[in-house]
């Protein structure tokens, strides 16, 4: 329960409240498994983080926060990723420019060749929240 809670409250801490109730945020949290965490963290600066420095440069993206947290039996995630959109074209739009940028960018850049399966897992996401007044 106090999970749950914890992540709606981090959904609702990570959005800026703001009079332009277009934007969309994602956010997702991520558990950096087998004490890899300069894997895991080189990995969200110059594969995620890179990428979305671009999307903001070409206005795919409004703009985005890399975050590391503590991990606990509340928290269960090591790092918090948070894209937001300025409107629903920039969000239905993400998986090709995403895309385009992905495939400018070559390779995933890995710390000791280590696949992101093996440094990283998922714990919970939010696709498409919709900002309040």
């Amino acid at each position: 329960m106090k999970f749950k809670l914890l992540c709606i409250a981090l959904l609702f801490c990570s959005i800026s409240f703001s009079q332009n109730n277009e934007k969309i945020t994602t956010i997702e949290t991520v558990e950096i498994i087998k004490d890899n965490v300069d894997e895991a963290v080189y990995y969200f600066q110059n594969n995620w983080k890179a990428l979305r420095e671009k999307a903001v440069e070409r206005n795919y993206i409004e703009s985005f926060h890399l975050m590391k947290t503590s991990f606990s039996a509340e928290t269960p995630f090591h790092i918090v990723l948070v894209t937001t959109y300025s409107n629903k074209e920039q969000y239905e739009k993400r998986e090709i420019h995403f895309a385009e940028l992905i495939k400018e960018s070559g390779n995933l850049k890995l710390l000791n060749d280590k696949k992101p399966s093996e440094f990283r897992k998922s714990v919970f996401s939010v696709e498409g929240a919709e900002h309040l007044e």
